[in-house]
């Protein structure tokens, strides 16, 4: 039998394998861990943006709405008081031919007046609508550009 044909290898301090093994599991776990981290701070980033984002879209639309309610509650006062003097008037009619004339006075000038009210309301809706939206699209049109 020939013994020097036989390696000279070292052998393993006892231990020494789960050592490695010890420290490549810690290593892992670092790195899981440092992962876990910056993935729960892009989250954490992503939600405050969206709730930001919420924030400006519900008072921008809050605002407007109540823009809106104003505007409309104006008109209803302005209708209201139009048809109260149109029944005064009524009262001092004396013919047929004075009512006619004084109700068609009145339907011409309602028509009038609900048509620029109508007008304006639907200005004031779009504006709200696009008020409401400007955040979203921001931020749509922010996401996309970083993306590309």
């Amino acid at each position: 039998m020939d013994t020097n044909n036989k390696k000279a290898t070292t052998p393993n301090p006892p231990g020494s394998s789960k050592v490695n093994v010890s420290q490549s599991l810690g290593e892992m776990a670092s790195q899981g861990n440092a992962q876990v981290n910056d993935a729960y701070e892009k989250t954490n980033a992503a939600a405050i943006q969206a709730a930001d984002l919420l924030k400006n879209c519900c008072t921008g639309a809050v605002r407007g709405v109540q823009d809106y309610n104003n505007k409309f509650m104006e008109f209803a006062h302005v209708n209201s008081n139009a048809a109260f003097d149109f029944i005064q008037k009524l009262y001092d009619v004396k013919s047929p031919s004075a009512f006619i004339e004084l109700s068609t006075e009145h339907s011409r000038k309602q028509f009038e007046t609900l048509t620029e009210q109508s007008k304006q309301l639907t200005a004031l809706a779009q504006k709200v609508t696009s008020t409401a939206a400007e955040p979203v699209k921001a931020a749509v049109t922010k996401a996309f550009h970083y993306s590309a």
